[in-house]
């Protein structure tokens, strides 16, 4: 009998059909599958889990505590982000990082996400604008400056503003793909951060886009957005020009 691919196999040791506990199982089945999903795309992105690091199926089935079936379900998920390649019959490893890479999504994101602005501003509302600033002033909270112990809720606030910005007209496909471009540049973004001396007011820039989206200044909201998103590239291009090996992987040593 052919084996099962593992990308259907959504528990570990699956009910025998039909018993009373089948749909609470697989409820638990899916529940673990997404924390180890968040907790490897976490890692991933954190640099914990550097690109091109494999991705031994028995080595992390033990640090994140579940079985090979729930790790390989969602390592496939990860796949499908982007976040983790497939070799062959050889296993899976993180995705690799490039300059032309983060160049690409830059332009994407940039090409994407103003014109999702742009139509968001036309369409604003006062639900619209009651919620960009409930979330501008907890993001504001906690960036003036970025603290470490804060960097996971600040990295979830600014996606949160990112994607209230386009919620007053976006289509669903739009912030799928901007959520998927969003979470790449996060990768580049954690080593941007790292680099010393940048110079950067990521504060300052929040709150260009906020004031000129919210006084309606369409344009002007969207060059703030444009050079926002830009930055990260051109400070990893700098330091790259001057030298820096800006892609080794941070400190913390991965699972």
């Amino acid at each position: 009998m052919a084996k099962r691919p593992f990308a259907t196999v959504l528990a570990d040791t699956p009910p025998a059909p039909g018993t009373p506990d089948d749909d609470a199982l697989q409820d638990g089945s899916r529940t673990l599958i997404e924390r180890a999903y968040s907790q490897l795309r976490d890692d991933i992105v954190a640099g914990h889990l550097p690109p091109g690091e494999k991705l031994r199926v028995e080595h992390l089935k033990q640090h994140y505590g579940v079985g090979a079936g729930t790790l390989r379900e969602a390592i496939t998920r990860l796949v499908s982000d982007a976040l983790v390649v497939t070799e062959g019959q050889r296993g899976f490893r993180v995705a690799p990082i490039a300059i032309e890479d983060l160049e690409d999504l830059t332009r994407l994101r940039v090409h994407i996400e103003i014109d999702a602005l742009r139509q968001s501003i036309r369409a604003s509302n006062a639900a619209w604008r009651a919620r960009l600033r409930e979330t501008y002033d907890r993001l504001s909270a906690i960036e003036q400056p970025i603290q470490p112990q804060h960097l996971r809720r600040w990295e979830a606030l600014n996606t949160q503003f990112h994607e209230d910005l386009v919620q007053g007209h976006a289509s669903p496909w739009t912030l799928k793909l901007l959520k998927v471009l969003a979470r790449h540049g996060e990768r580049y973004r954690r080593y941007s951060m790292a680099l010393p001396d940048s110079g950067r007011n990521v504060h300052a820039e929040h709150r260009e886009i906020f004031e000129s989206a919210m006084a309606g200044k369409e344009l002007r909201a969207a060059l703030a957005l444009e050079a926002h998103i830009s930055a990260t590239l051109e400070l990893i291009k700098a330091a790259l020009r001057s030298g820096v090996d800006v892609f080794q992987p941070p400190n913390t040593p991965p699972p």
